[in-house]
């Protein structure tokens, strides 16, 4: 089993334990993700794969946050906002825009790239070495940047 999976799974008892119901239902509802995309593939995920579904949770929550507030809608938008919370709990610690501009520029440079051509040999090797902890929409648009500027 994965640490990641584990770990979840230990919140789960000690949050049932501490009765944090509300906190129960979250982390119950993740877990079933990730143990249906298993069934699904018919393998068990390791903890970059478990780490995905954990960035696409949050992506679709983060998604909704942003519509409920719109709508004025405080108190789904409140909801969205402590399931966010507790996921975000088991998230690695995200990288901050100047860390990741060192990295395009350093993958750049090694990879030798000089045109949008080669943007997706870039991309390829910098989601892996930011999985989880930089969201890929903004390297993907760093990236650009580098490469037309």
């Amino acid at each position: 089993m994965s640490q990641l999976k584990q770990t979840l799974s230990d919140n789960i008892k000690v949050s049932m334990k501490a009765r944090e119901l509300e906190r129960v239902k979250v982390l119950r509802n993740v877990q079933s993700v990730v143990k249906q995309i298993e069934i699904d593939r018919q393998t068990e995920l390791d903890d970059a794969q478990v780490l995905e579904v954990l960035q696409k949770q949050l992506k679709q929550r983060q998604e909704s946050l942003t519509i409920f507030t719109e709508n004025g809608r405080d108190d789904l938008a409140t909801k969205e906002q402590f399931e966010i919370d507790i996921i975000n709990e088991f998230m690695p610690q995200q990288m901050n825009q100047d860390e990741i501009m060192a990295l395009v520029n350093a993958e750049i440079a090694e990879q030798g790239a000089t045109s949008m051509r080669d943007m997706g040999s870039v991309m390829g090797v910098l989601k892996n070495k930011t999985a989880g902890r930089a969201d890929p929409a903004l390297i993907s648009k760093m990236v650009k940047d580098a490469l037309q500027g």
